[in-house]
């Protein structure tokens, strides 16, 4: 018999193995991808599959920080106003992005597919959304064992800092300063509120939050209660200097008693990469060291 008539099936054969190999997650690891929002591109990066494309780079590594992009990464230009130009120049094969930049969707969707990744949706458990989040974006970019690893390490790692603490820490008031006199105070359907859950530490304010787990308050209402202040950098410019003048802060209980703690900034609306370092500086201020 030829030889020629013995090779076709074997060659038929490795061709359907060879197809059968590049599954959608195998495709999906080699997409390029691009993306608005921040905490899909942490996300991405802490999964080992990094953005090709963010936007505002540059503001990214002041508030997110870690995990870093790479310097490669292309910058798109404003979150809310990206140069649509640039993102369809570089082709991408798929955008990941949230609600808050759903207006975009439209002219999105002319460059290439959107994804629409949801994150903080009131009355749902912010810790379980983040863990689905994490497996979401882990099945879109061929990562899911990579997923899994994340979240695994991010609860044991917080598991651990928890045994650090005190037996009975005082409630904590988280603020971030909008200007001198006003703060964000943080509370319920927030990514803090969900690390100092997952540490079993109380937080002092109970009043209600928006959809993003905060609310924007007056200094003056948080004079009467009795918690240690946790303040989130960055200081909008001018603000730190003006506080020590200011008679308003320093009648703040744990302003009085020099017990308040000043954390770096943490990407406040971000997902477990931001948990974690949350939690870490946290218990780091708490205890004096990281354990």
């Amino acid at each position: 018999m030829p030889t020629s008539r013995l090779l076709t099936p074997r060659l038929t054969c490795l061709l359907c193995w060879l197809l059968a190999s590049l599954t959608p997650a195998a495709m999906a690891a080699d997409e390029t991808i691009a993306t608005l929002d921040w905490t899909l591109a942490e996300t991405l990066v802490a999964l080992g599959a990094p953005p090709h494309a963010v936007a505002q780079v540059d503001a990214y590594h002041a508030w997110v920080r870690v995990p870093p992009l790479p310097d490669s990464t292309l910058d798109l230009g404003l979150r809310t106003q990206p140069n649509l130009e640039r993102l369809a120049a570089m082709a991408p094969d798929r955008i990941l992005t949230s609600p808050m930049f759903a207006n975009l969707t439209p002219r999105l969707q002319r460059i290439a597919p959107v994804e629409m990744l949801e994150l903080y949706t009131p009355e749902r458990d912010t810790w379980q959304e983040m863990l689905e989040l994490t497996r979401k974006i882990g099945d879109l970019v061929g990562r899911r064992e990579a997923a899994e690893r994340l979240i695994e390490d991010t609860e044991s790692r917080l598991a651990t800092l928890r045994e650090h603490l005190p037996a009975d820490p005082s409630p904590l008031l988280v603020v971030q300063f909008m200007d001198e006199r006003h703060v964000r105070v943080f509370g319920d359907n927030g990514l803090f509120q969900a690390v100092l859950t997952k540490l079993g530490l109380d937080n002092a304010w109970q009043g209600n939050t928006n959809a993003w787990g905060f609310s924007l308050v007056a200094l003056e209402r948080l004079a009467a209660i009795d918690a240690r202040l946790v303040v989130v950098e960055p200081f909008p410019v001018g603000v730190e200097a003006r506080l020590a003048d200011s008679g308003l802060w320093q009648h703040q209980p744990s302003v009085r008693d020099d017990s308040w703690i000043v954390l770096p900034p943490v990407w406040s609306f971000g997902a477990l990469p931001s948990a974690r370092r949350f939690a870490e500086q946290l218990v780091t201020a708490l205890v004096g060291e990281a354990p």
